[in-house]
């Protein structure tokens, strides 16, 4: 139980971090693509969510972008806040049917997959909310980073199975 209070204090905090990097730092270039300097955070958040789900269940994580989005009118700003834990609900909700149905046939496919499915929604949510603008190099630069953590998880889950 304990590994499973780790897991939702990592997902906490990767929410809160996400959105003070974004807050602080913008928009940033990342090999010719836009990033919000939080996306690596919020590429983590979108695998440890999984984590969550699979040792708390669904309610924990929906507590826990709450609880993410709460911190981080104390460490960015309420407007980013706001548009970050509506992005982040509204994604996994979207999470909860893919990972959901694919993690008891094979948990990396279905943190894959389900990465693959909510970052896109998730980043273009967020980008507008957020007053970024939604542009193509913002978006495949957010999904390209966020797949990419999701695939080094998945790979890793695979060699540990």
């Amino acid at each position: 139980m304990t590994r499973a209070y780790l897991l939702l204090a990592a997902y906490i905090a990767s929410i809160a971090a996400a959105n003070w990097a974004t807050n602080t730092f913008g928009l940033v270039w990342f090999f010719g693509l836009a990033v919000t300097a939080g996306t690596l955070f919020a590429g983590a958040a979108l695998v440890l969510r999984d984590g969550v789900q699979t040792s708390l269940g669904k309610r924990a994580v929906l507590l826990a972008i709450l609880a993410g989005a709460g911190v981080s009118v104390l460490t960015s700003s309420p407007a980013l806040a706001l548009a970050s834990g509506i992005a982040f609900l509204t994604s996994e909700l979207v999470d909860f049917a893919v990972f959901t149905p694919l993690r008891a046939r094979h948990l990396a496919a279905a943190v894959l997959v389900s990465s693959v499915v909510s970052a896109p929604i998730d980043t273009v949510l967020f980008l507008y909310l957020a007053g970024f603008g939604v542009s193509w190099e913002a978006v495949l630069g957010q999904f390209i980073v966020k797949t990419a953590i999701a695939g080094i998880v998945a790979w890793r889950i695979s060699c540990s199975t």
